[in-house]
């Protein structure tokens, strides 16, 4: 049987099972290695606060539509972090072979079915460890960011949220040649991006992250601010901490009740900051290496240069 993480409710977690199906001759079997879960995205879908779950995405207009057929309970956790070997091969299946690991999105299941033309586009190459396939797509979220933030060389740049998207970010940033201040609450996240190479670390505990920011850049303010919590309350400092006619990148679905609107275009008009929302549903018409869903045509680990290193854990 297939093991399948289910969703049965906010905050209501269960295991179901699915028999296995038979494959097509042009499908190949994966179990899966690896699945990350998703610490933004995926833990609004648990506390039932993701837009998803009470509107539709229209992807031809690109708008979250009101009452028309949003998602419900029960349903599949929303992984879309997965490593996973190939275990099984479609009778037409001949430049595929058993063993080879490959990446993707499949939810959390312990195996999976899928096309062979989507396992060719995204096998892992043989040295790479497979733990590190989990981080395909949430490192194509972070590439998002750096290629709206568009960075110039010896700009300063502060990212709000160190988490996995937002060590990431921290450090495509400094290999972009920027000045990087990292902005958390967590000691163990702020030493991460100091170990990582930050620049600058400030704890969100010690005040207002926007008016330290301003005190270490001499009252002028950051050149680009990426918000990557999902916090309103982050994307508000992030804002504040903006030197005039810089830019705001937000890079995830803003959550909490307690910053509304108002403040939001208050902070705007004060800074007159250039607000950019990029995600991984679309591409920069501008970039030639962005272009699916995931953001890039290839993964994050194909970018980098020789000698260049990214570290994920």
């Amino acid at each position: 049987m297939v093991a399948v993480v289910m969703f049965q409710a906010p905050f209501t977690i269960a295991i179901a099972e699915e028999a296995p199906r038979a494959l097509a001759a042009d499908e190949v079997r994966l179990r899966t290695l690896f699945s990350g879960i998703s610490a933004g995205t995926e833990l609004t879908a648990y506390r039932g606060t993701n837009p998803y779950l009470h509107k539709r995405w229209d992807e031809a207009r690109r708008l979250f539509i009101p009452g028309e057929e949003p998602r419900g309970y029960p349903m599949p956790a929303w992984g879309y972090e997965e490593c996973g070997v190939i275990i099984e091969l479609g009778a037409a299946v001949q430049d595929l072979a058993l063993g080879q690991r490959v990446y993707g999105t499949w939810g959390h299941r312990s195996e999976t079915v899928v096309q062979a033309e989507y396992a060719r586009q995204r096998i892992l190459p043989p040295h790479v460890d497979p733990v590190l396939g989990i981080f395909s797509q949430i490192g194509a979220i972070a590439l998002n960011g750096i290629l709206d933030a568009q960075i110039n060389l010896g700009e300063t740049v502060a990212i709000f949220g160190m988490g996995v998207v937002g060590q990431l970010v921290a450090q495509l940033a400094r290999l972009s040649g920027a000045h990087v201040i990292a902005v958390d609450l967590l000691d163990t996240r702020l030493e991460l991006a100091k170990r990582l190479g930050a620049h600058s670390i400030i704890d969100g505990r010690d005040g207002s992250a926007a008016e330290l920011i301003k005190e270490r850049t001499g009252g002028r303010g950051a050149d680009i601010c990426i918000e990557a919590s999902g916090s309103s309350q982050a994307l508000n400092e992030a804002i504040r901490a903006c030197a005039y006619s810089a830019k705001t990148v937000a890079l995830g679905f803003v959550q909490g009740e307690g910053q509304k609107a108002s403040t939001l275009a208050k902070n705007f008009i004060t800074t007159a900051s250039i607000w950019s929302a990029r995600r991984f549903s679309a591409s920069a018409p501008r970039s030639n290496i962005a272009g699916t869903r995931c953001g890039s045509r290839r993964p994050l680990w194909a970018l980098l240069p020789t000698g260049a290193s990214i570290c994920c854990r």
